[in-house]
């Protein structure tokens, strides 16, 4: 079987809603990306088989392909965009790999994009031509059976009930990832950010940051259901960003000179209850291990992303990751969660974190299910 690696993974500085980036369509988030691999080879660019970007709540259409003819490249290379809610990124590099492993193609990019500034209203279309009523606006697509669709908020609750976690324990994961992004945030994750230019200032900060998070700031935030324990500081923001990665299958790598990254193992995607979405990780993580004869202690690095601490907390207990394996450099709590884009930023994430051996990058998606892949370093 054909062996795909990650070559090189790039992404931009993630912008709060509002805020930096608001101006900027998806596409125009993507164009740096695509500039920077043709920089950084532009024969390979020539060669790509086709462009996968994950993305949610865009203007639809297929912005994969929209977003590589407006960076320019040529207009032969055919794009395919995901909808996988906030599986979408993670799904886009599992697809470049396995179409890798399948032979269908030797050169990936694969990524996601995000504007939660730009996305469009959401408006129900009338059920007669001749509406009296005013147009109704939702927030979101239903990702279940009505009765079966909590809003993300609930489905956090749930799980921070069924497994007991405490406020008082999210607050202080919450304020962990701060001082874990906070600490790594020069010497490691900006390896990770191609800066970019906007209005004539540079960008390359991860906007939502705050300097001022800590346990007073945090226990002084009310519940945002009345009697809960989840709350708008241990819950993540909704973010503007774009990711990008380069995937090859592993002899074409070695032939154009590439001689180190990520090499793609195995994945696995499955279900959970809608009403507890952010436990999918565990039954995921637990099969990709049992597939391939692993432990969790085998894992050098686990990164689980940050939606909700509650739903972090609970996978940990369950999976029994320890600290150390677990968010090294922080999530995206302190950093943001550009929907489309976030299960990239994850795998970008372990490919910097180079002295690890074996890594899994996971996530618990919209509407019940649960996304693992399983990544060797290769040297």
């Amino acid at each position: 079987m054909n062996e795909p690696v990650i070559v090189a993974a790039k992404r931009t500085a993630f912008g709060k809603y509002g805020g930096t980036l608001r101006h900027l369509e998806p596409e125009q988030l993507m164009k740096p990306l695509f500039q920077y691999y043709s920089d950084l080879d532009s024969n390979v660019m020539q060669d790509i088989d086709e462009v996968v970007l994950g993305n949610v709540i865009g203007n639809g259409g297929n912005i994969a392909r929209k977003a590589l003819l407006e960076a320019g490249l040529n207009e032969r290379i055919p794009g395919i965009t995901l909808d996988q809610q906030c599986g979408s990124g993670l799904a886009a590099i599992q697809y470049a790999c396995r179409m890798i492993q399948a032979g269908a193609g030797k050169i990936y990019l694969a990524g996601g994009v995000e504007s939660s500034s730009r996305a469009p209203w959401k408006i129900k279309r009338p059920q007669y031509v001749y509406e009296t009523q005013l147009p109704q606006f939702y927030d979101r697509a239903s990702f279940a059976p009505e009765g079966q669709d909590p809003s993300m908020i609930e489905a956090a609750e749930n799980v921070a009930q069924q497994f007991n976690i405490s406020r008082a324990m999210q607050d202080q994961y919450t304020l962990q990832s701060y001082e874990r992004t906070q600490r790594n945030a020069v010497t490691s994750i900006s390896q990770e950010i191609l800066s970019l230019t906007v209005k004539g200032q540079s960008f390359f900060r991860d906007e939502s940051v705050k300097s001022q998070v800590n346990e007073r700031f945090l226990s002084r935030l009310k519940p945002l259901i009345s009697g809960g324990t989840v709350t708008a500081g241990n819950s993540c923001m909704k973010n503007d960003g774009a990711v990008l990665l380069l995937v090859m299958e592993k002899e074409t790598a070695i032939r154009l000179g590439y001689t180190q990254g990520l090499q793609f193992m195995d994945s696995v995607t499955t279900g959970v209850s809608p009403e507890t979405l952010g436990i999918g990780p565990i039954p995921a993580v637990k099969t990709i291990l049992e597939r391939q004869s692993l432990d969790i202690a085998d894992i050098h690095c686990v990164e689980l992303n940050e939606a909700f601490a509650s739903k972090v907390l609970a996978c940990q207990q369950q999976l029994g990751i320890t600290d150390e394996q677990l968010n090294r450099w922080g999530g995206a709590l302190a950093t943001g969660h550009p929907y489309g884009a976030s299960g990239a930023a994850i795998v970008t994430r372990l490919f910097y974190m180079d002295e690890s051996e074996y890594s899994i990058a996971t996530m618990g998606i919209g509407g019940g299910m649960g996304d693992a892949v399983l990544f060797k370093r290769w040297r």
